[in-house]
Parts: structure tokens; sequence; C-alpha cells
């Protein structure tokens, strides 16, 4: 990997072709030219079947009674009825206060706000992931997501460019370090009880992930159309574990389970974790990954941040020896930069990443 006098930074994972802006193109989506809206409808959302939302939801761990050794086994068994059955969960009591959840509530709204051309002063470069703008938009022909984002590297603090760093709100910087700090704790927390669950030594798992993380703030503008867009295409994600808050009161995440799409009903204060790619790779299919989406409002908007937490980029990312013995490996291993060059070098299209690096009978 690339790397220059920036403490290590990642290089050359690829980018994103620049496409417009849709939040402008919200504005003025009544009048939006079916020559530019015809990017963003997507014909085969049209046959989704749907699960009921009310009478299934997604487990619900509280961090406090793994912290407790009265509940400690409860809910460490509920945690791996999660991870085995699921591969998302809600995370509540977590320890994170309020008041740092909220001020970054508040910067993310604030920065969605500015006028474009303050937010494109942050604006991703050619051929690099970080900044405000899109990704995985690797064709003028594909279809595209009808949402802008705002990616960073957040951990450690060495791997910051902050030329990507908003000035404005004047906050956002103290606020973001402080939300990313408190988010690393956590998933460590998790990483670690997921390791015991899986009969692997919970240091040498946290330590895998000890090194990087990274932020995707999400903005999904509402659409005239919003039945026939997506806010995000279809996809697992490629990373170990993603802690995602919920920014506004707009639902529209949404999981695969079943072979129909279920919604997601965030909890107040409460974080959504899903296993990643990486965690499926490396406890060789007991955990898997699993495809979700993120659909439209017609009338408001939705934010949300998803903060990955990743190896470093040149581990060598393949199942666990320990979680192989006496079974069949089914996933091939690989530098992690090179599955994530792999990565962005693809559209979303459900979990065709990790169909990759599958191992073939």
């Amino acid at each position: 990997m690339e790397t220059g006098n920036d403490g290590g930074r990642p290089k050359d994972l690829g980018g994103s072709i620049r496409v417009e802006n849709v939040q402008a193109l919200a504005d003025g989506a009544n009048d939006l030219a079916a020559e530019i809206l015809h990017r963003y409808i997507r014909p085969e959302i049209n046959g989704d079947t749907f699960n009921d939302g009310d009478s299934e939801d997604i487990p619900i761990i509280d961090l406090s009674r793994l912290r407790d050794p009265l509940f400690e086994q409860e809910e460490t068994s509920r945690l791996k009825f999660a991870c085995e059955e699921w591969g998302f969960f809600q995370v509540v009591n977590h320890g994170i206060p309020g008041e740092v959840i909220e001020k970054m509530r508040a910067d993310i709204e604030e920065f969605f706000q500015l006028p474009l051309g303050e937010k494109e002063a942050v604006a991703q470069l050619p051929g690099d992931l970080e900044g405000y703008g899109q990704a995985f938009v690797v064709s003028d022909e594909q279809k595209l997501d009808w949402s802008d984002m705002l990616f960073l590297f957040t951990q450690p603090p060495h791997l910051r460019n902050l030329r990507f760093w908003p000035a404005q709100p004047s906050t956002f910087r103290d606020t973001v370090d402080r939300y990313s700090s408190e988010l690393t704790r956590v998933a460590h927390c998790l990483l670690g009880l997921m390791a015991k669950n899986l009969g692997v030594d919970p240091q040498k798992f946290v330590n895998i992930f000890k090194e990087s993380q990274s932020m995707r703030i999400n903005y999904y503008p509402p659409c005239p159309q919003a039945d026939k867009v997506l806010g995000l295409s279809p996809h697992s994600d490629a990373v170990g574990l993603t802690l995602l808050l919920q920014v506004s009161q707009v639902q529209g995440l949404q999981i695969k389970r079943n072979a129909g799409w279920l919604p997601i009903k965030p909890l107040p204060g409460a974080f959504v974790v899903n296993i990643g790619d990486v965690i499926e790779i490396l406890s060789n299919g007991k955990y898997k990954s699993i495809e979700h989406r993120a659909i439209i409002n017609k009338e408001k908007e939705r934010l949300s941040i998803a903060a990955f937490h990743n190896p470093i980029f040149t581990t060598m990312v393949g199942p666990l020896p320990e979680l192989v013995k006496g079974s069949k490996e089914y996933y091939k291993t690989l530098s992690y930069e090179n599955f994530l060059k792999h990565t962005f070098s693809s559209k979303l299209d459900g979990k065709s990443v990790i169909d990759w690096v599958k191992l073939k009978p």
C-alpha cells in the first residue's frame, strides 16, 4: 500500500465517479427532468416482499447486563444467538453519554444544512474515498442511490486527514473525536464478548480491529417518487463490525430476512450493530454478514452515522485456524487491502463481495 508522510493512511483503494449532489436535486425534485431521475428509478424493487415488522424485531443486547456477573451468562447467550441467527442487533445501556450522542446528531444536521458550496469545501478528490460525495459509483450506466455522504477515517487519530473534516460547524472536529473514541470502546467490548462465544482468545480478536475505524455519515433527502428509488443499494458491509446511529426519527433501514425485507425500528439512544464480511470470513461462516439497504421517505429527510471497525489495511484476513480445526475452510485468505480494493471497484450488489472470497466446493 502506498504511504507518505501521513502516518500510513491508506491510498489507492479506489474512488467514485462524481455525480450530481442528491440533496440539491431533491430541492427541486418535483421539477426533476426525466433524463436525470431515470438513473435513480429502480424497477427491480417493484416485486419486493416484506416481512411484518410488528411480528419480528432484531434482538436487543443490554451491555450493562453483560458487565454484571449476575446477568453476564444469560446476556452472553443472547449475544451468541443474535450473532448466529440474525447478524443484526441493537445495543442499549452502552455507557456512551447522552450529551455525546446528541452533540454528534446536532453537528451532523447542521453540516448538511450548510450551503452546497460550503459542503463542497470537503468534497472527495478524484480516486479518493474520503470526503463529501458518493461511493460505489463505478460506471456511467449504473443506477444511483438517492443519498449523499461524508466519509472519514476517524481512528486512530494519526490516520485522519483534516482536509476532509468540515470546519463548520466549529465544534464538528472535537465532536467526532469524542464520539469516535466512545464508539471504539463499545465496539471492542462487543468484539471481546463475541470472541468468547466463538472460543477465540478475546484479546487476539480485538487486536485485529484495534487500529482502524471509519465513518460514513449519510444524508437521505425526501423524494416524491420514494417508492421507486433506494437510498442505499442492498449490500453487506466489507468491515468487521458496524455501529449505526439513527440521527433523525425517520426510519429507513431494512435487512434481508426470510427472503423478504424487514424494517428496523431503532430504539431511542440505541445503536444498531451488524456483523460485517470480515467477521464472517474470520469465523469461517459461523457468524454471517447480512444484506441490508436503506429506503427513502416521500416527505422527510433521514440521517444516520455508520461507524465501521476494520482490520488494519495490511492484515491478512482468512478463517482463524482455531475455527477451522476438524472442519472445512470456506473462505480464501487475502490482505484486507486487496479485499477493499475489490470492494470499492464494484457497485453495491448484495453479497457479491463475500461470494468472491468464498472457496469453491
